[in-house]
């Protein structure tokens, strides 16, 4: 697109945030003005994923398709706009999807831009940043409830701050496919759903009961969707009572079948999964104690736009934060972490030239690399010989605020990758800055072997097609020779695979 209007994506004011949700695709676009963020186009598209995974867990091809078509769609809305103007997030149905990894590959082609799976507890983080910013500022204590495709939300907040998070597996889709699959509504089938919500609920403990909070808000999903259909009877707007749940349950049994349902405000992609959503929400009205539900503007798309820009602050940045606290929950040795940090960031700068990157590509590459620095001896306090295997588990099995299942991973694999052979990491060793990130991270490793800063003065890293080559001054060796040893020993774990490695020292 070559129009340069204020409206172009080459406006580089513009934010997107897409959100894969098990019912239907979000695509967000909003424009920062003075610290404020104010929607440009909203698009929404009914793709029902959550309701086709089978019997194996994987996404039916028909699934797949929808998704794809889609996100092509989108993407060609969003040509222009720079790769850290836009994020695209995953929720429960690619969480559970076995096959999410080869629908992943699809989508960033179709999308142009990466799509991150977020766990549970991201996604409830999420839900409440964008819910806080559409409601004004007070010291009351908020209750926010999120009834999603596949997974429900609860989240205790003040303020712009959420304080306690949980995700569970019961959502309108999968609700409505488990208990009201024949398109059937029966009061015996509505009976059976919330029991079974309820007794899901049940996990939650009182955490969430009503002495935590003052006033309960619904975003989203279901929630918004029962109250657009109470508004058009004269339920009061923008709120959902325990009353006007009942009646709407009563208008579905009168219908009693999908296909002759008629409500004023129901959206035709809604009628399928209404039934499974109206008997989780009364579930939570009846668990939680709930007389009354205000239903809230915010959603997911909002929380990322406003965690975008928190990203673009690195002292903002919640991430910086969640690796400092599992630093320190494992007991890692932060000096040297953060001494082995520095030495691999500028062993990637010094390897790093001569390569392009897209705008702000160099420096999220950089900081992955870091933190998987600072979090390297994780595992330690588990087995000292196995901290590599042991702290790759930790990451792959952990939700630190702020991070994707995918960047967590990425983070696992280079801790994993930091000692040992690496013919045995299960690692794309074709992604070339993985490849670098991996080079820069075992070298600071071994220069950092006596725990202090070591002597970079004259080092030189260079990448070439398939290798990598560490030239040393002259007199190195001889100065350092346990760290030439050890670099002369790395080469021999980089001849099992399609990289070598050089050491070569200056005549």
């Amino acid at each position: 697109m070559n129009n340069q209007s204020s409206n172009s994506p080459a406006d580089k004011s513009l934010l997107a945030a897409i959100d894969l949700g098990s019912n239907s695709f979000r695509l967000e676009i909003g424009r920062l003005d003075s610290g404020h963020i104010e929607r440009v186009e909203y698009i929404k598209e009914a793709v029902r994923q959550g309701g086709d995974l089978d019997e194996e867990r994987n996404l039916t091809t028909d699934a797949i398709e929808r998704g794809i078509r889609c996100l092509s769609r989108f993407g060609e809305r969003l040509q222009g706009f720079d790769a850290s103007h836009v994020r695209a997030v995953a929720t429960q149905t690619l969480r559970e999807a076995n096959n999410r990894d080869h629908f992943l590959k699809l989508a960033k082609k179709a999308l142009g831009f990466e799509v991150e799976v977020i766990s549970g507890v991201e996604e409830a983080r999420l839900i409440y940043q964008g819910v806080s910013r559409f409601l004004p500022q007070s010291d009351e204590k908020r209750l926010v409830i999120d009834i999603g495709g596949r997974s429900t939300e609860f989240i205790l907040g003040h303020g712009f701050e959420s304080t306690q998070t949980a995700s569970l597996h019961v959502g309108s889709v999968a609700w409505a496919l488990k208990h009201f699959s024949n398109g059937e509504f029966t009061e015996k089938a509505f009976t059976r759903a919330e029991i079974s919500a309820e007794s899901i609920f049940e996990t939650l403990g009182n955490h969430f009961n009503n002495k935590h909070w003052d006033v309960a808000y619904g975003a989203s999903g279901t929630v918004g969707a029962v109250a657009d259909v109470l508004a058009q009877y004269g339920k009061p707007a923008d709120s959902v009572s325990r009353e006007s749940l009942y009646w709407l349950k009563e208008e579905l049994l009168k219908a009693r079948y999908v296909d002759k349902l008629r409500l004023n405000g129901l959206k035709e992609d809604r009628k399928p999964v209404i039934a499974g959503g109206l008997s989780v929400l009364i579930a939570v009205f009846e668990f939680l104690n709930i007389d009354n539900l205000n239903v809230a503007k915010g959603a997911l798309r909002h929380g990322l736009l406003h965690d975008m820009l928190a990203r673009e602050n690195d002292i903002l940045d919640l991430r910086n934060t969640s690796i400092q606290r599992l630093a320190r929950k494992f007991d890692v040795d932060e000096t040297h972490a953060n001494t082995v940090a520095e030495v691999a960031e500028k062993l990637f700068e010094k390897i790093s030239d001569g390569t392009t990157f897209a705008d702000g590509e160099y420096f999220k590459h950089a900081r992955k690399l870091r933190w998987a620095a600072q979090l390297h001896e994780i595992g330690g306090i588990i087995s000292p010989v196995d901290a590599h295997l042991h702290g790759a588990y930790i990451l792959d099995h952990t939700e630190p605020v702020g991070f994707s299942q995918s960047e967590l991973h990425c983070l696992s694999l280079i801790i994993l990758g930091h000692r040992g052979k690496l013919k045995r990491l299960e690692a794309d060793f074709s992604d070339r800055i993985f490849m670098m990130q991996l080079i820069c991270m075992r070298l600071s490793v071994i220069l950092c072997h006596a725990r202090q800063m070591p002597n970079l003065r004259g080092i030189q890293l260079t990448l070439n097609h398939n290798g990598f080559k560490v030239t040393l001054p002259k007199s190195w060796a001889t100065k350092y020779p346990q760290s030439h040893y050890l670099l002369d020993e790395e080469t021999l774990a980089w001849q099992k695979i399609n990289w070598h490695f050089e050491l070569v020292t200056t005549i």
